[in-house]
């Protein structure tokens, strides 16, 4: 009894997983770590002035909602599976460094230009971890929302990755679901306003749109041999 043959785009997203996955999962977690060395030290010692950033009618529109800390935090899970499916350490590396160039843009911009968003008194309703994130992330380096800038960036490479790996819909469909919970994430859980959400989109849409223009030409997927009783067959 002969197994079911898997389709292709099974095959190419399991060899991409497959691949460096120590290094992959190490270099994601190090490369995290750096940037929140830097973001940390700009959100204690601002370079200039803070500006506070106004408040729309779609930050009035949109409630507190403790619950959205879920797909909020889900970001460093999320931030995770582009890099897991590179190819190989080339395409890793280039990766690495485009993200690497996205979070010292992130950096610059509050460090020239820093900025907070105001401190509104909210009901968490003793959801558990908000009182361990506001105390932690503060209300400082608010625009560009770096938390959708990398969410961007991260759901661009993923659709053009199960685009070119020929994916079903539905993973492309949930792949942008989840980058838009992150997003209106960031407003539900009061951790950004919608101006902050704009420039991050703005700013990683900018360096995924580059980093997919710029990047190395993918390598030739290997060519599998041909079965000797389909070669008999054409005998």
């Amino acid at each position: 009894m002969h197994s079911p043959t898997r389709p292709p785009w099974v095959k190419d997203i399991g060899q991409r997983l497959r691949v460096h996955q120590f290094l992959k999962v190490v270099g994601t977690t190090v490369w995290i770590w750096i940037f929140f060395i830097g973001y940390f030290q700009l959100l204690r010692n601002p370079m200039r002035p803070v500006t506070e950033m106004p408040l729309t009618f779609i930050d009035h529109w949109v409630p507190f909602q403790p619950a959205w800390l879920i797909p909020y935090l889900s970001l460093w899970f999320y931030v995770g599976i582009a890099p897991g499916l590179q190819r190989n350490f080339r395409e890793l590396l280039v990766y690495g460094l485009w993200a690497g160039a996205l979070c010292l843009a992130g950096l610059a911009f509050f460090a020239l230009w820093p900025t907070r968003i105001a401190t509104l008194p909210v009901d968490a309703g003793g959801f558990p971890g908000f009182a361990l994130l506001r105390g932690i992330d503060a209300a400082g380096n608010a625009c560009p929302s770096m938390h959708v800038a990398i969410a961007i960036f991260t759901a661009c490479w993923i659709e053009h990755i199960f685009k070119s790996a020929g994916t079903p819909a539905l993973l492309r469909w949930i792949n942008l679901a989840w980058f838009l919970a992150i997003t209106y994430s960031t407003l539900a859980t009061g951790q950004h306003v919608l101006l902050d959400a704009l420039g991050g989109t703005l700013l990683g849409g900018v360096f995924a749109w580059a980093s997919l223009r710029w990047r190395p030409a993918p390598a030739p997927r290997p060519v599998e041999s041909a079965p000797v009783v389909a070669i008999m067959d054409r005998r």
